[in-house]
């Protein structure tokens, strides 16, 4: 029996422009293909932050000087879960077929719900956009969003990264996954939205990718839970002279870990309570951190940090 994998992939397999991207693709889809040959059902995730970014500076800028109106967040999240899906199911097609294997793979436009009254609304942590003026600033203020300055570089705009409830799209998903068809969803941690009654509204945030993918797990019933980085392993006391990889780790182990902020906060953190979240909420689960050139041998047991 086939096990079913959410992989999530990160800014460094997709790069930042339409080339690098493509360029990035053509590295990391063989990835991706390997885990197919192994056996993997895959269900696909990805980062969004450079592309999400790159949109809302270009949609903005357009409204600025046609005299309309820009685009709110969740329509450029929208859009960049729409081309980079795109470019990744056209590449992993091709690369399967080359190889004698036909999947379709298909994209699902996704949005995630989440609560109106989160604390992270209130304390906003992601940075978006370009940089701008003093009076750009106060005008983005002015609409009641909020800003940061960055000395000397000048203002940014920072959106809200509340947590993630539930995800809309998840029994189109599932029927999908169930027909057998290689999956992408919740790109970029998905098209944050608010339930008002029988609508949907898109929220100005960004939601963090890695505990959307660990959602995308656990309601796709998934036996592993992927998350590729740029280490093969996890690492406590990372940049220090007596750096530790972790190999294997229970979540009471990861938990402790977090107490004594042993991971990056905006890095490795999502990672781990994602994970833990994960594997906690079924027996027989795992979850695996690890770097992509090394994910087909995390697959199959032979390296990277495994939460179980």
């Amino acid at each position: 029996m086939k096990k079913k994998v959410v992989v999530a992939l990160g800014h460094k397999a997709l790069g930042t422009t339409f080339p690098e991207q493509q360029t990035a693709l053509k590295a990391s889809v063989p990835i991706l293909a390997d885990l197919v040959e192994e056996g993997a059902q895959l269900i696909i995730t990805h980062s969004n932050a450079p592309q999400v970014g790159m949109i809302h500076t270009a949609m903005n800028e357009f409204a600025k000087f046609h005299d309309t109106y820009g685009a709110p967040m969740s329509v450029c999240s929208a859009m960049s879960q729409g081309y980079i899906g795109y470019d990744i199911q056209n590449a992993l097609r091709s690369e399967l077929l080359k190889r004698g294997i036909y999947k379709t793979v298909a994209t699902v436009l996704t949005q995630v719900t989440v609560d109106p009254y989160d604390e992270a609304f209130y304390h906003p942590v992601k940075v978006i956009g370009r940089y701008l003026t003093a009076e750009e600033a106060a005008a983005e203020e002015k609409k009641g969003n909020y800003v940061i300055e960055e000395p000397g570089k000048g203002f940014r705009r920072i959106v809200a990264s509340p947590k993630p409830l539930d995800i809309v799209e998840i029994d189109a998903i599932n029927a999908l996954v169930d027909a057998g068809h290689i999956v992408i969803a919740g790109g970029g941690g998905g098209i944050p939205v608010l339930k008002q009654g029988s609508n949907l509204k898109g929220a100005s945030a960004v939601i963090e990718k890695d505990l959307v993918s660990g959602r995308l797990a656990d309601l796709t019933d998934a036996d592993v839970l992927m998350l590729l980085t740029n280490e093969e392993f996890v690492i406590v006391g990372y940049g220090t002279e007596n750096p530790v990889p972790l190999k294997q780790l229970t979540p009471a182990e990861a938990l402790k870990h977090i107490e004594h902020n042993e991971f990056g906060k905006n890095k490795m953190l999502p990672k781990i309570e994602a994970s833990v979240h994960f594997v906690t909420q079924r027996p027989g689960r795992k979850a695996i951190i690890t770097s992509a050139d090394k994910a087909r041998d995390a697959y199959l047991g032979k390296t990277g940090t495994v939460i179980s």
